[in-house]
């Protein structure tokens, strides 16, 4: 049975009640900026017993704005903020400074946040015993929300729905997508449910660590001792997987990043044509060494989504205007959560993407940043070629089609090829944060998606 009574704000948070917080903005703190207008909502859902999840929706600039597709954003980590990373550092109207972007997804679309899984940004547990374990777990809440959400919104049942995702998010999508499917069909949730897209997404996990060596040696970030080093820990990474063993494998995941970072003087995983701020000097302290793989894993991963700048808007102005618990802390369990999972961490989803693809009629979408290391183009490429679906071999032999945007319209901005239900974007100068990387093209794609203009 799920609970899914709202509160207003400024009354104390009950045990098992949801609340309904005002939509209007705390004094200071701007909707959506000078040049931008937006309506917004936001809400807390009981998914179960002493676990909270929060969303928070932008409605479209487009005129009307029922008119406009809905689009949910999932972060990845696990542990990253949806609400506060995917909406201030890229896709939403506003930046970390609280100045308009330019380029930002409500121009298109209404925007929905969620933190996910719970312990997330905003979302939290009143017991760790709450937090998610796997995909399905994490698919059962998302679905829960997802269905309050509609319940309280029911304007935008019968409007287009998409999910963008990225990194860890896209794992989490597939996962939710065919749970969406299944409660659809069994009349738990009412939407018009339309496709998903994973950016730099956690689909195969193995594969993205197995092209690490590949990759950085053929852009020169490698020699060939190098070379030699990263695939030796790459396949035992691999070994233990295929053993089974998913702890031991993300623990020689891990220790395959440490090998990169010594042979390439800390490359920066996110984007291969920086580096690291901590590296090398950071890497070599006593402090860092002594922590454990999963503390590394995290601070490599997620603390880099929970900037100082960022944590400070968020535990700050922002949490007062959408009257967060005074005991709940943006990101203050994101290491929790990244914990909680790491038996499931190596744990690929890539039958389910298959089967999306192959016995539904939703439009399935991978994009990659051409710069990203952490899930290379050529592993997302490796899984892609692992899939059933019966259009493989007649999307293989298409040409993709170049993309340009309008400020730099002789300049090859991206490459897409589609056949069916499905689409893969090459998206070019750009590292594992497509919007933040290259942000016009970032929503160029998002409107060929869901065919907007």
């Amino acid at each position: 049975m799920y609970n899914n009574m709202w509160y207003v704000s400024g009354l104390l948070l009950l045990l098992y009640c949801l609340p309904l917080i005002s939509a209007k903005p705390a004094k200071g703190i701007p909707k959506a900026g000078n040049n931008i207008q937006t309506d917004e909502d936001w809400g807390y859902v009981n998914v179960r017993e002493d676990a909270y999840m929060f969303w928070w929706l932008y409605y479209s600039t487009s005129e009307p704005y029922s008119a406009a597709p809905l689009v949910l954003w999932l972060q990845g980590g696990p542990g990253g903020s949806s609400c506060g990373f995917g909406n201030f550092e890229e896709i939403g109207p506003l930046d970390v400074e609280l100045n308009p972007r330019n380029t930002t997804w409500i121009s298109a679309a209404n925007v929905l946040f969620i933190d996910n899984p719970v312990g997330a940004g905003y979302s939290y547990v009143k017991n760790t015993s709450a937090l998610t374990k796997n995909n399905e777990e994490i698919a059962n809440d998302l679905v829960t929300t997802i269905s309050a959400f509609f319940k309280k919104l029911p304007k935008f049942q019968d409007i287009p729905f998409y999910i963008f995702s990225e990194s860890y998010g896209g794992k989490m999508t597939a996962g939710f997508s065919k749970a969406l499917l299944k409660a659809i069909e069994l009349g738990r949730v009412t939407c018009n449910f339309q496709g998903f897209a994973m950016g730099d997404s956690w689909i195969s996990p193995v594969d993205s660590t197995m092209t690490w060596g590949p990759y950085l040696y053929a852009t020169s970030l490698l020699d060939h001792k190098g070379f030699v080093a990263v695939n030796q820990s790459a396949t035992k990474t691999k070994e233990a997987f295929d053993a089974g063993n998913f702890t031991k494998s993300t623990l020689l995941w891990s220790v395959t990043e440490e090998v990169i970072d010594k042979h390439t003087n800390g490359v920066n995983f996110y984007n291969i044509l920086q580096w690291n701020g901590e590296s090398p000097k950071r890497r070599k302290s006593f402090a860092f060494e002594k922590l454990s793989y999963l503390d590394k894993l995290f601070q490599r991963h997620v603390q880099p989504l929970q900037s100082d700048d960022l944590a400070a808007l968020m535990n700050g102005p922002i949490k007062e205007k959408l009257g967060i618990p005074d005991d709940v802390t943006w990101g203050g369990q994101s290491d929790e959560v990244f914990e909680a999972l790491k038996e499931d961490f190596m744990k690929p989803v890539i039958d389910i993407v298959d089967d999306l693809v192959t016995n539904s009629d939703l439009s399935v979408v991978v994009y990659n940043g051409q710069l990203d290391l952490i899930v290379d183009t050529m592993g997302t490429e490796r899984w892609v070629q692992k899939l059933t679906w019966p259009g493989l071999r007649e999307y293989n032999n298409k040409t993709w089609t170049p993309l340009c945007v309008e400020s730099a319209p002789e300049t090859t901005a991206a490459f897409v090829k589609t056949l069916d239900n499905f689409s893969f974007y090459w998206i070019l100068d750009a590292g594992h944060m497509i919007p933040s990387d290259q942000g016009e093209v970032a929503l160029k794609m998002m409107k060929m998606v869901i065919g907007a203009k």
